[in-house]
């Protein structure tokens, strides 16, 4: 409202009030500005209706004048917007907000846990009965639950140390990164052959390695699996059943807990398309093929990610004869018979390869970077562009960069361009980018963070204390228990190291 009142914009919006008495209501608000000849604004008309709240906030206590007095004395840090107020000739208001008047189970279920763990941690200056309200840990874990997800909630849970630090610390501190560190992790086992071009992902604390090129270019088929909730973490060679095809260039992602799904890249008779799901947590894990209708073209290098534990989303990579792609699939795994969809858009990003596809906001993506075609060449990129999947005819909109379709440069300094990059998703939808393939003298180590849930998306750069990467090419990386980003790999010439990890922890040191 304060916005749009500043830049002389109309604003609409739906408010959630109070009856004197305690009740709630919905309040539609509506402020035009009027100009006048000179195009100023000389008035703002503001025009409001009342309708009935479908909120059950359950019994209010009463209005009487004893209870009124008690209410007020209890509250008396409040602000003075909820307390009589006089200015000798009329009241201010008519007595004790209604928002106070309600209990403490209402008013931390129906409200409190709504709002974001900003909102929360700001509230708690409001009054004194607000500070006690926001110490309570239940409350915290449901403003994390709807901020978050409850997939991103639930993993959290299983972190160990995630108890004693707290969800409302965990909240600041995933909020803020105050306490975020890199620290190397030394690691027991080996992957062996030795190989670069592997697929990695987490399966709760667990990062979960398959395939990738051996020497001499052999595509692999094997699967790894590091325990990092283990006291003393170690690579395993997983004993797995029907096996897929060797190959590199490939994506693996986790969908339904303990689920992990492979798809594509480029094997000895070239490049795929084919699908395959293993249960990790199964007596005896099986790779299963998943016949499906209308596939899309094969291709490796491309990008995916999953949707609602189910859906398994691919974008573009290298076709045949080295032809960059620009669609995008979707594929419903929970279906008997999944049927590929492509996502018909009016226009889509350049073609391009190496780039990454994260997800925030629940069910919108995000696309970074990549080797992007630009007319008959192919350029290192720094774009990004977001897609509503939610939305009945999902489109492409560009976030950043120059030269594009409704293009615009945020504020803040941009990441050089790049591919082969890491992408990490926060909790609360933030975007955090790491190394890749970059040109000239930019520092690939440099970590930079954008929240594409802002009004205008601002890249920072993120400084944190500790042992970066020294090597920041060819990563893999996962985020596992929603608190830690495993890097994997880093090529220095023909040594890829996978005995030595690198831990960017976003939480203090508890967890």
């Amino acid at each position: 409202m304060r916005r749009c009142l500043m830049e002389g914009v109309e604003f609409q919006a739906e408010l959630l009030n109070f009856r004197k008495d305690g009740s709630p209501l919905m309040n539609m608000l509506r402020m035009t500005p009027i100009y006048g000849d000179d195009e100023t604004i000389t008035h703002i008309i503001g025009i409001q209706f009342f309708t009935e709240a479908n909120l059950d906030l359950g019994q209010l206590p009463g209005s009487s004048a004893k209870e009124t007095s008690r209410i007020s004395e209890r509250f008396k840090f409040s602000p003075s917007p909820c307390v009589l107020v006089t200015d000798g000739k009329r009241n201010i208001s008519g007595g004790v907000c209604g928002l106070m008047q309600l209990s403490d189970e209402v008013l931390s279920m129906k409200i409190l846990s709504r709002l974001t763990p900003r909102d929360i941690a700001s509230l708690g200056s409001v009054s004194q009965r607000l500070y006690e309200l926001t110490k309570n840990e239940d409350l915290w874990r449901m403003v994390c639950q709807n901020a978050w997800g409850s997939e991103t909630t639930r993993v959290l849970e299983t972190v160990p140390g995630a108890k004693l630090l707290g969800w409302g610390r965990l909240a600041r501190e995933l909020t803020t990164l105050e306490a975020a560190a890199w620290r190397k992790l030394t690691v027991g086992g080996v992957v062996e052959p030795s190989r670069c071009n592997f697929s990695a992902c987490a399966v709760g604390n667990r990062v979960v390695l398959f395939g990738g090129e051996g020497v001499n270019m052999q595509p692999l088929n094997d699967t790894f699996v590091l325990d990092l909730n283990s006291s003393n973490p170690e690579w395993q060679h997983v004993k797995v059943s029907s096996p897929p095809p060797g190959r590199w260039g490939h994506t693996l992602s986790c969908v339904n807990g303990s689920h992990l799904v492979l798809f594509g890249g480029c094997g000895r008779q070239g490049l795929l398309n084919d699908v395959f799901v293993l249960d990790l947590d199964a007596t005896h894990p099986t790779w299963r093929e998943i016949s499906s209708l209308a596939p899309p073209l094969p291709r490796s290098w491309h990008s995916s990610c999953t949707l609602d534990g189910t859906k398994l989303i691919v974008s573009g990579g290298c076709a045949d004869s080295g032809v960059l792609l620009s669609d995008t699939f979707s594929l419903d795994l929970s279906m008997e018979k999944p049927v590929w969809r492509e996502i018909p858009v009016a226009w889509t990003p350049p073609s391009r390869l190496g780039h990454t596809l994260s997800v925030y906001g629940g069910r919108k993506i995000l696309m970074f970077g990549g080797l992007a075609k630009s007319g008959p060449l192919r350029f290192r990129s720094s774009d990004v562009f977001t897609m509503d999947l939610s939305e009945e005819e999902p489109c492409w909109r560009c976030v950043t960069g120059s030269g594009m379709p409704g293009a615009g440069n945020p504020g803040g300094i941009a990441p050089p361009p790049r591919l082969d990059h890491v992408a990490v998703s926060l909790p609360g939808g933030r975007i955090l980018i790491f190394g890749g393939s970059v040109a000239g003298l930019h520092s690939a180590s440099q970590l930079y963070i954008l929240d594409p849930t802002e009004e205008k998306p601002t890249w920072r750069i993120l400084n944190v204390p500790g042992q970066p990467p020294r090597f920041a090419w060819g990563h893999s990386t996962c985020v596992v228990g929603g608190t830690r980003a495993i890097v994997l790999g880093g090529q220095t010439g023909e040594e890829w190291m996978l005995s030595e990890l690198h831990e960017l922890s976003l939480t203090s040191s508890t967890i």
